[in-house]
């Protein structure tokens, strides 16, 4: 039986603390909680009844052990998480300052086991039949991570729905400006695009809204959604179908998160055909849920969560 969704990408431990409006040198306490933002996703949309798995790597450690027992836990298939023996699982350091400021601080190095994912390796019919497939930018950032992920977008070529998280993260690349010819490259084999102003920036050039979604609909995509913070998201299809909704109000205790609680919801309503008016409002509305909380994975939200949050216009 094919998956629902396959996502390939960033993997590691977030330690977030448990107190709120306190710099880390000031932190007494901390909850360790699955992260990474392609591993999210995938956990998101098996939170909403999917059958997913993520393809990654993990350091050959206890924290490696760790991340394959809540995978498991929430129900994501690891099979395709194998240990890289030489390097320590990546951990994600986070300062919470609600509403708007939550610092990252990644600890990624000499170099992220996810970086280290192979294209000898894929399972190349699992990902050609898999109903949805989902890349990040970070993948492109590195050697051998960077073959594989591109190789993996082209033998699957366009089949089911191909989703491209532009993701941005500049301090994973050795030198930002050398980011746009890969992002390009993977446009060109992805039906799906998802990124905020920032990422669809790096990925066209262009910055405006509308006219960002058209350049990637340009550069081949048949979808694109350009998150635009405050002013919501717009979503723009290659058929001129369009919709653009605002954010749902929510009191934020930590935006971390939010854009992949997104990601799985916006998986769920393509699976279910929605129009794009109604996927956005979903999306919208597990984002917000996740924004109110303290956790990423571990909060993603169910489908009654979620379709509370929708008819209520605002997460309670």
């Amino acid at each position: 039986m094919a998956y629902d969704l396959i996502t390939m990408g960033r993997i590691g431990v977030d330690l977030y603390p448990l107190q709120t409006g306190v710099p880390l040198p000031q932190v007494t306490s901390f909850g360790k909680f699955l992260g990474g933002s392609a591993t999210n996703v995938a956990v998101a949309a098996a939170r909403l009844g999917r059958r997913t798995a993520v393809i990654t790597r993990t350091g050959d450690d206890p924290f490696g052990t760790y991340l394959h027992e809540a995978l498991r836990d929430f129900g994501v298939d690891d099979r395709w998480v194998t240990p890289v023996p030489s390097l320590p699982t990546p951990v994600t350091f986070c300062e919470v300052f609600p509403p708007d400021d939550f610092p990252l601080y990644f600890y990624r190095q000499p170099k992220a086991p996810d970086l280290e994912i192979d294209a000898h390796e894929l399972d190349l019919d699992a990902l050609h039949e898999a109903s949805v497939f989902w890349v990040t930018g970070t993948g492109l950032s590195e050697e051998p991570s960077r073959t594989a992920t591109l190789a993996a977008l082209a033998h699957r070529a366009k089949a089911g729905t191909t989703v491209f998280d532009l993701d941005w993260r500049p301090m994973f690349w050795s030198d930002p400006a050398t980011a746009r010819p890969f992002y390009e490259e993977a446009l060109r084999h992805t039906t799906v695009a998802v990124g905020n102003l920032d990422e669809v920036e790096v990925a066209t050039g262009v910055r405006k809204p509308r006219e960002a979604a058209q350049a990637l609909l340009d550069a081949g995509v048949e979808l694109a959604v350009v998150k635009q913070g405050p002013k919501g998201v717009l979503a723009v299809d290659s058929k001129g179908n369009e919709a653009e909704v605002p954010p749902l109000p929510v009191n934020v205790l930590n935006g971390l998160g939010a854009g992949d609680a997104f990601g799985g919801s916006l998986v769920h309503g393509l699976l279910e055909g929605w129009d794009l008016e109604k996927i956005m409002r979903h999306a919208n509305a597990a984002g917000a849920i996740v924004a109110s909380r303290l956790e990423c994975s571990s909060a993603m939200p169910t489908v009654t969560e979620i379709e509370d949050a929708v008819a209520a216009g605002a997460v309670k």
